[in-house]
């Protein structure tokens, strides 16, 4: 039963860390809030060192079997406490100067995370579910945590009933496999699906819920519905934190379900997620060219990103799945660099969320708006930057499995998106500013955001690093 404890320690920190800072909260004065927040962040700091500490060891099934801890796990848990310290780390002054900056706001995003890491660590039905639904009911709450707010409320009310309605079709699909197989654990699952034909109608009707499930998770066509509006109506703060760390907790629960338990049926999801990447890829650019609003903008530029990780998926073998958890981190980085320039660009009483706020940026801050430039280059794939050579990696997945069209596609889908990233990068650099406000920044917030920006462009110049993290992962998980 120790080894059982061991292997979940990460996730008792964070559960014992959350705890802690809502009792300190409660205790505490208005002046004295800062305690919450650094007690937040050294539950993140201790949960990375302990999950370094056991970096790379042998896969372990724990708890009957429920839980896997596995290199694919920590990597995937290392990635989240990194995005969810810097996500509260650049959200410090928006959240203090909208009153938002108290324990329960940290401690709602440190069960959302909870939540997340049992996605990563799930080798069960009943796990993944539990928390799928943990992180989601924190992030419901996140999104409606300006109670005063119309907009706000109404986007987590959209957000809440189209996730109420996925988890159903996560669970009755979920309900058909087990039916079809007898068990409720990933690797017995999949054993069964291998070895037996006897039900294989009934797999492929379970398997249509489950893989629409999961597109509404990643957030791709035509499960987006909810992604513009909850971006745009949650606080950003918010919404950065949205779009990042739960971002790994979805590739996991793609990667549990479709490259673990369902992988003897590859051929019927391959067919699947081939749709919802075309799509994706089309419709998200597209769209996106047409928004104003800078939140939207970058919705609709998730929902694009997200048809190029399914495009990993399509080899069904581990370098095809490394190629997308490469992709997700890249993407992650990208995100997390133009949603901290955003954060910085605001204030008190003023909300960046307009395209047009970014004009001029280069005369009033040349680092900020060099820092946004790499953010947007990322994201468009454009060299040096690391998110060229993501690009790159997924789209020889796709042609490794023989869907050279779609490769085509997504070049050409790139290059319409190429469009509205690049307009961002033009109104910094060729346009005059309509705001002259100083930019003030918080020390750490300056250091941390510069750092990330320029790993941008060191992980593009030398990807190798990161690249070689995600094949040994895969490649070092049994079940992949």
């Amino acid at each position: 039963m120790t080894v059982d404890f061991l292997a979940v320690l990460p996730e008792i920190i964070v559960l014992t860390g959350s705890c802690i800072v809502l009792l300190v909260d409660a205790w505490s004065s208005d002046e004295r809030r800062h305690v919450g927040y650094w007690l937040a962040q050294l539950t993140l700091l201790v949960a990375a060192c302990v999950t370094l500490r056991t970096w790379n060891s042998d896969t372990a099934l724990v708890f009957n079997g429920m839980v896997v801890d596995d290199f694919v796990a920590d990597v995937l848990r290392f990635f989240s406490f990194v995005a969810v310290s810097l996500a509260l780390f650049y959200a410090r002054s928006y959240l203090t100067a909208r009153g938002l900056f108290r324990g329960e706001t940290f401690a709602l995003m440190m069960f959302s995370l909870l939540g997340m890491q049992l996605l990563i660590t799930a080798n069960s039905f009943v796990t993944l579910y539990l928390g799928l639904e943990l992180m989601s009911l924190a992030l419901y709450a996140l999104v409606a945590i300006q109670r005063d707010v119309r907009v706000s409320s109404e986007a987590a009310m959209k957000f809440f009933v189209l996730g109420a309605l996925a988890s159903g079709f996560l669970l009755y699909g979920m309900s058909m496999v087990y039916g079809a197989t007898g068990t409720l654990q990933i690797d017995e699952v999949m054993q069964a699906v291998l070895g037996s034909n006897d039900n294989a109608l009934l797999l492929v009707f379970g398997l249509v819920f489950v893989v629409s499930a999961i597109a509404f998770k990643l957030g791709a066509v035509p499960y987006h519905m909810w992604v513009p509006d909850v971006y745009q109506g949650a606080p950003t703060a918010m919404t950065l934190f949205i779009n990042t760390a739960p971002e790994f907790a979805a590739y996991a629960m793609l990667l549990r379900l479709l490259a673990g338990a369902l992988i003897g049926v590859g051929a019927d999801w391959q067919s699947m997620l081939v749709v919802l990447s075309a799509l994706s890829m089309v419709i998200g650019h597209l769209v996106a060219i047409a928004q104003t609003n800078i939140k939207r903008m970058l919705a609709y530029s998730t929902i694009a990103n997200m048809g190029y990780v399914l495009m990993g998926f399509l080899a069904a073998d581990s370098t095809g799945y490394a190629a997308a958890m490469f992709y997700m981190a890249a993407y992650v980085l990208a995100t997390l660099t133009s949603w901290g320039v955003v954060l910085v660009l605001s204030r008190k009483g003023f909300e960046s969320d307009r395209i047009e706020d970014f004009k001029g940026l280069n005369a009033r801050s040349p680092w900020w708006a060099f820092v946004m430039l790499l953010a947007m280059f990322s994201l468009a794939g454009v060299p040096p930057t690391v998110g060229v050579y993501a690009k790159i990696l997924v789209l020889q997945a796709a042609i490794k499995a023989d869907f050279v069209w779609l490769a085509v596609l997504g070049v050409v889908a790139a290059l319409v998106g190429a469009f509205y990233y690049l307009r961002i990068v033009k109104y910094m650099y060729f346009d005059e500013p309509v705001d002259r406000t100083p930019i003030a920044v918080r020390g750490d917030t300056r250091v941390l955001l510069s750092i990330n920006g320029v790993a941008l462009l060191a992980l593009g110049i030398l990807p190798q690093s990161l690249m070689g993290l995600c094949a040994v992962a895969l490649a070092n998980s049994q079940f992949y």
